[in-house]
């Protein structure tokens, strides 16, 4: 309960996001990242300094975010997940272990709270289709900027890739992590996270593919 409601005194989303760029970007590079989270700012933490804990919030949340979002958590569900990340960090910081890198503890974190999500959205979308007797929304193409169809197709291939090849292809191709680390986030050989990441490569670029073609009416 104490580390829940510390968690959310912290800023949400709307508040991080409404501040400087440099404040969104705070945690910089991994290289970076690694320099400003020290074991004097984990210390303080643990310690319970209140200013060592927003410090660190505000080092971790937009890397979290842009995480979550890669690993198809939407805008709607993000604060609530991004909130129940923190509750874990502050809730077990105190059990970590400092052989590892904090950023692959996070990334694990949200990979949970990202499962999670995606369970939530399940269940609801199939008691939404057991409660109701009207046929689905028809979708109706609209025009878009060409970045937001860029991006609209990119999701739309990444979802179609298993929960760990997409968890792999995301880490590598669009968060920069080394192969020896994802094995690590994903406790997984490194062999295995070559090959799941080759099999994600020819998979989302087959997705990617169909989703440039146009469509039937």
């Amino acid at each position: 309960m104490a580390a829940r409601k510390f968690a959310l005194s912290c800023p949400s989303l709307l508040e991080v996001e409404s501040h400087s760029d440099q404040s969104l970007n705070d945690a910089g590079s991994d290289a970076t990242f690694r320099e400003r989270v020290d074991s004097a700012l984990l210390d303080a933490c643990v310690e319970g300094n209140a200013g060592a804990w927003r410090r660190l919030h505000r080092l971790c949340y937009a890397r979290a975010a842009a995480f979550l979002r890669k690993l198809g958590v939407n805008e709607r569900d993000l604060d609530d997940a991004l909130q129940e990340v923190f509750v874990e960090l502050f809730r077990y910081l105190p059990r970590f272990r400092r052989d590892a890198e904090l950023s692959t503890w996070l990334y694990r974190i949200c990979m949970t709270q990202a499962r999670s999500v995606r369970r939530r959205r399940r269940i609801s979308h199939a008691l939404s289709r057991l409660l109701s007797s009207s046929p689905p929304a028809t979708l109706v193409s609209t025009p878009s900027l060409p970045d937001e169809v860029v991006r609209l197709r990119v999701e739309a291939a990444l979802s179609r890739l298993s929960e760990g090849d997409r968890a792999v292809f995301v880490l590598y191709e669009m968060e920069g992590i080394p192969g020896k680390r994802i094995a690590e986030i994903v406790d997984s050989p490194e062999a295995s996270v070559w090959r799941r990441l080759r099999d994600a490569r020819r998979r989302f670029r087959c997705a990617l593919e169909a989703e440039s073609e146009p469509r039937r009416v």
